[in-house]
């Protein structure tokens, strides 16, 4: 079913069936999300889908020893959508292919990543946390809702491109997750955990502690930001770089409640041993963004749902800002657009997700309440 033009794709089962069941349901995005790849790796990394399907070879091992369900659920999505598992894999290798042409391609250039994360509380003190998720335009055309419930573990919701095992979601135990893409001169695409299995495996966490514990457990392949919020009230920013423990810089709530994040290193730092930051060069605005999405949070202290929707509406900067647009001056492959916008409730166990830019104010809710009781 659909609402407002975003499929809404619900599966239940053992991990394989969970993968067929979405697969099958999500067929035609699925190939959608393929065939944009297929462009975006031979645009920024200059490799075709053969030499694609090679490289993803080599992550094979590290997901089957971190998350062996992430393996049979892309094994499953493959079977329904009528593709190869290699070419699902690869899907779900984006970030680690288009770092690794970086590193053994001179000429290789990245696409820009935007992202904009919050963890906050409302007028009664409940936790709230969300984000924008920006991405290249095609992202409209392969955005479903994904609703799970394993046969064991909880059940989970994630906003994700068709074929991909998560992005940001919540699960039934009201743990959250949103996400940011982040740069580093250590990003090299090297075989690892990688960025959206680790998403994936921390929506089976059961509270904000084993999340954390999942989080720094193994060697993730890539940078990124984990804001992870509860129903309980706690929250805690991971700003990650490819390693295990060492390579985590982590942030907590400040005493109004207020966690932020944008495409930048805030916590880590932009050098040291972890590598240099990369974000700002590939998203000055990330900084901008970050000051505006402050500045509205601090004049509304204990805002909202309401208010929230309105921060993630914002135009500063156009059009580039919290609200990001399309920049009509700039190629085809280097427009984006805020594909989602999502407010978590996780007290209430309630999602409010808006239908591409915030500011069409195209929002809908889904109420998980009952379903995972």
């Amino acid at each position: 079913m659909t609402q407002h033009d975003l499929p809404i794709v619900t599966v239940a089962g053992d991990a394989r069936l969970r993968g067929e069941q979405y697969g099958a349901q999500a067929a035609s995005r699925v190939h959608r999300t393929r065939e944009a790849y297929a462009g975006v790796y031979a645009h920024f990394a200059g490799w075709d889908w053969d030499r694609v399907r090679a490289e993803a070879e080599h992550f094979v091992d590290p997901i089957r020893a971190f998350h062996p369900a992430s393996i049979e659920e892309m094994t499953g999505i493959a079977d329904g959508a009528a593709l190869d598992f290699i070419d699902v894999l690869a899907m779900n290798l984006r970030t680690e292919i288009l770092f690794a042409a970086k590193v053994r391609n001179a000429g290789a250039v990245l696409p820009p990543l935007e992202c904009t994360s919050f963890a906050a509380r409302d007028g009664d003190g409940a936790q709230l946390s969300g984000q924008t998720w920006d991405w290249l335009t095609f992202s409209n055309e392969t955005i479903v809702l994904l609703e799970s419930r394993p046969d064991d573990g909880p059940a989970w919701m994630t906003v994700v491109e068709a074929g991909l095992l998560a992005k940001l979601g919540m699960n039934s135990c009201g743990l959250t997750v949103a996400t940011n893409a982040l740069v580093s001169s250590s990003d090299a695409g090297e075989p690892g955990v990688p960025y959206h299995v680790m998403l994936r495996a921390l929506l089976d966490c059961r509270n904000a502690t084993e999340a954390a514990t999942v989080l720094q457990s193994v060697h993730r392949s890539s940078s990124a930001n984990y804001l992870i919020a509860s129903a309980d009230g706690l929250a805690v920013d991971a700003e990650a770089r490819p390693g295990g423990f060492e390579a985590i810089a982590w942030d907590v709530p400040d005493d109004d409640g207020l966690l932020l994040h944008a495409n930048h290193f805030s916590v880590g730092g932009s050098g040291g041993r972890g590598g240099t930051d990369l974000g700002l060069k590939l998203m000055a605005d990330s900084l901008f963004r970050l000051q505006r999405v402050r500045r509205l949070a601090r004049e509304k202290p204990a805002g909202g749902v309401g208010c929230w929707k309105q921060i993630l509406a914002d135009h500063a900067d156009h059009p580039f800002g919290i609200c990001c647009h399309p920049d009509p001056t700039a190629e085809p492959y280097d427009q984006w657009i805020t594909a989602a916008g999502v407010i978590f409730e996780p007290v209430r166990r309630r999602a409010h997700i808006s239908v591409g830019n915030p500011c069409q104010d195209r929002w809908i809710v889904r109420d998980y309440a009952e379903v995972w009781a």
